[in-house]
């Protein structure tokens, strides 16, 4: 049997909160592979993590996808570029329609230059413990300026504010959200054999954020289905255009959402949900017929 350290991480820099979301994302990658049966049960091994029992692949080539996957997203998730990550389960060919949809949401994590994401976060103010409970100066302390300048929502130094507590619960919210996600699987509708997987991101509707599909090959494009395309022509998630306005491929929401856990520690913020998709339900009836 499988153990890994689940010591509660020190979310006290960017850094270290993608680190363990990445961290929780490849647990929950294996764990979906076996629950829904993807591969063989028993090609998975017992393991312990965040002090939970979990499954792990045995096959080296699965476990070496998982690693590189898991890897790309981190050097996106570095860029604060990603807003949610989702497992898609696909159909067999020839059809290879999106079936299940696993989604990890990271939209409210913060936005840190990448030159800064090894920078400790500044404590908040209001929050920020002080072993002079008097506010008084220390001796021979320079004079400080009382006035607070006006804080701009963008800027790097107030973005960071978050008042990380020196550990955190993280291990406890996982555990839950595992608890959780095994729960909902269980009600999910069984799916065909043979089905495939792969890993999308999904990036910020901001100005400046551009799709990492050239150069280093890492990414291609998502099918239409699953992509959205913003408002004159710039390509988030591609889809089709009407009146101007955003408009999200067919494939994403699903036909049947079911929501798992909101988690939150500092800086780290996420929500997880599921989505079942319109194929799912047409390939159910066609059996049945």
């Amino acid at each position: 049997m499988a153990s890994y350290n689940s010591e509660a991480p020190v979310l006290d820099t960017y850094q270290a909160v993608v680190s363990a979301y990445c961290d929780f994302l490849t647990v929950a990658i294996h764990t979906i592979l076996y629950e829904r049966n993807i591969y063989l049960q028993t090609s998975f091994l017992k393991a312990r993590k965040y002090n939970y029992p979990v499954r792990q692949s045995r096959h080296p080539k699965v476990c070496k996808w998982i690693q590189d996957a898991v890897f790309a997203v981190e050097g996106e998730m570095l860029k604060c570029t990603v807003a949610q990550t989702s497992l898609i389960i696909h159909a067999p060919p020839p059809s290879s329609q999106p079936l299940e949809r696993y989604v990890f949401s990271t939209s409210s994590f913060p936005r840190i230059p990448l030159s800064e994401t090894r920078t400790p976060f500044a404590p908040s103010p209001s929050n920020n413990p002080s072993n002079n409970p008097s506010n008084e100066p220390p001796p021979n302390s320079p004079p400080v300026n009382t006035k607070e300048p006006q804080s701009n929502p963008l800027d790097p130094a107030t973005t960071k504010r978050f008042n990380p507590p020196p550990t955190s619960d993280l291990p406890e919210q996982f555990r839950a959200t595992f608890a959780r996600l095994s729960t909902s699987l269980a009600k999910l509708r069984p799916l065909p054999e043979d089905c495939s997987f792969t890993l999308a991101i999904e990036l910020r509707d901001e100005e400046g954020v551009e799709a990492p599909i050239e150069g280093e090959g890492r990414w291609v494009a998502a099918e239409p289905g699953l992509q959205r395309r913003k408002a004159g022509g710039h390509s988030e998630e591609v889809g089709d255009i009407e009146g101007g306005e955003s408009k999200r491929g067919k494939d994403l929401g699903g036909v049947r959402t079911m929501p798992v856990r909101s988690l939150e520690a500092g800086a780290f913020k996420m929500e997880v949900w599921v989505e079942e998709g319109k194929g799912k339900f047409q390939s159910s009836v066609e059996e049945g017929e």
